[in-house]
């Protein structure tokens, strides 16, 4: 039997103590860990990344529609400004993980993102990204309004 559509795929959006949240389960492979099965810490780096990319798609913003400019009047990216991470604790092989995604603040052409990385609804990691809307010429573009009302109920 093959699915069409693999459900929560892109994780889920919800609302928790009046804010909008993304979550993403994510997996510990033997490719994201060291000899000792622990997670390096490039891996919460991708799996906040695959976070943000699904909270946006399922928020209708995603990175293809950007990028081709059928979003826009001009093709754009979110592109990384800044990042800081703070490791609580290890993730280790075969753990299952939650991403959690929440919008932190938005600025005329920018958004800073927390995301919140937990193993049993324990905190193991979190990180907050601020990421610019960007032209492909590398020029900053406000956020359109559509894209503000879908990021808008996300700030608490």
């Amino acid at each position: 039997m093959t699915l069409k559509t693999w459900p929560d795929l892109a994780g889920r959006l919800g609302m928790y103590e009046g804010e909008q949240r993304h979550t993403l389960p994510v997996r510990v492979y033997f490719e994201d860990t060291d000899a000792g099965g622990v997670a390096y810490h490039a891996s919460f780096v991708r799996w906040c990344e695959r976070g943000r990319t699904d909270f946006l798609r399922l928020l209708g913003t995603d990175a293809r529609r950007l990028i081709d400019g059928s979003e826009s009047l001009e093709p754009a990216a979110f592109v990384v400004r800044k990042m800081t991470f703070d490791f609580a604790r290890p993730a280790r092989m075969d753990d299952v993980l939650e991403v959690v995604t929440r919008v932190k603040e938005m600025g005329g052409a920018s958004v800073t993102l927390n995301q919140t990385i937990l193993r049993d609804g324990t905190r193991i990691c979190e990180a907050d990204v601020t990421v610019v809307l960007v032209s492909v010429s590398g020029k900053p573009l406000r956020l359109s309004e559509v894209m503000r009302k879908a990021l808008g109920p996300a700030i608490a």
